[in-house]
Parts: structure tokens; C-alpha cells; sequence
């Protein structure tokens, strides 16, 4: 459950404020599914969902703590607060050939990849970050962070599809 979507100005530049619960990771699975069905990319959700999910989480376990079930259960600001305290919010960023996926928080420490335990039940988030993305990081940001991931859409996925030539001649590629 969100607490508000916004389509900016740009049509490729999209952002969703989430609410301080664990319903938010699928919030931010059904926006990012969104947003690439809309820009032609769909063949990118899976990627860019598990990682959406893993920053949503971190964002969630680390940046607030203990996650609440409601938004009344902890002080969390759904905009900035005046010292500056902001939301939780992803955002995707389309420009071809690229899309970036980005996820601000309140908290302004930054994420630390652990040494992967492959036994534990948690603390492989930012290693499934960098293995399903081209890259990632972070940014300080006033009152909190930005951790961001980079995908590359496939060359493929951004040409239009042949069209037959006059005589009902085509090719189908491999």
C-alpha cells in the first residue's frame, strides 16, 4: 500500500512514496512492473523486482528499525519532514538504454555488504543487488541516503520490432 504515486513531468522518471510496513516491497513490485510494462521493458521486472525488493527491505529493516504494521506505529514522515527527514520513496529512471532503480531512505548511514553466510536467514541483500544489476551505490542525501542500481535493457528490446517487406517477405530472428 502506497501512500501516494506521482508521475513526474517526465514520463520516464517515476516515483512512489511508501508506506512504513511490510506491504511496501510489493508496492514497490507492482510500481516497478508497472512503469516497464509502460516503457516497453518487461523483460526487465524480474531483475529490477528482486532488487526493488532488497532495497525496499533494507531501506525498511535498517533505515526505521523494527518494521511497524501501521504507519501510526512509528514516527516515519510520508514527505519531508522540516528537519528534513525524508520517506521512504523508490524511484525508475528510464534512459535508454538504460534504467536505474533507486530507493531513498531517512537514515543517512550508509549500506554495508556483509560476508556472504549462506546459512543465515538474512544478509545476502546487497550481494542478489549486485549480481542482478550492471552496478549500484549510493549517495548521501540531506536528512537521509539514495541507493541506486543500474540495468541495462537489452539492445534487442530497444528496436522496433522488422517489419515484413511488400510481397509478405520476412525474416524471424533466432
Amino acid at each position: 500500500m502506497s501512500t501516494g504515486t506521482a508521475l513526474a513531468v517526465d514520463p520516464h522518471v517515476v516515483t512512489c512514496t511508501l508506506a512504513p510496513r511490510y506491504e511496501a516491497v510489493r508496492t514497490a513490485r507492482d510500481f516497478a512492473r508497472t512503469a516497464l510494462q509502460r516503457w516497453g521493458l518487461g523483460e526487465l521486472f524480474d531483475d529490477v523486482a528482486l532488487v526493488a525488493s532488497e532495497l525496499v527491505t533494507n531501506a525498511l529493516r535498517h533505515a526505521i528499525g523494527a518494521c511497524p504494521t501501521t504507519a501510526d506505529d512509528h514516527d516515519f514522515p510520508t514527505q519531508p519532514t522540516p528537519e528534513g527527514r525524508l520517506p521512504i520513496r523508490i524511484s525508475l529512471v528510464h534512459r535508454a538504454p538504460q534504467v536505474v532503480c533507486a530507493v531513498s531512505d531517512p537514515s543517512s548511514l550508509g549500506p554495508v555488504a556483509r560476508e556472504a553466510d549462506f546459512v543465515a536467514e538474512s544478509g545476502r541483500g546487497l550481494h542478489l543487488v549486485d549480481s542482478f544489476s550492471r552496478s549500484w551505490g549510493w549517495h548521501p542525501l540531506g536528512g537521509g541516503k539514495v541507493v541506486w542500481a543500474l540495468f541495462e535493457a537489452e539492445e534487442s528490446l530497444l528496436r522496433p520490432a522488422p517489419v515484413a517487406e511488400f510481397g509478405g517477405r520476412h525474416r524471424r530472428s533466432a
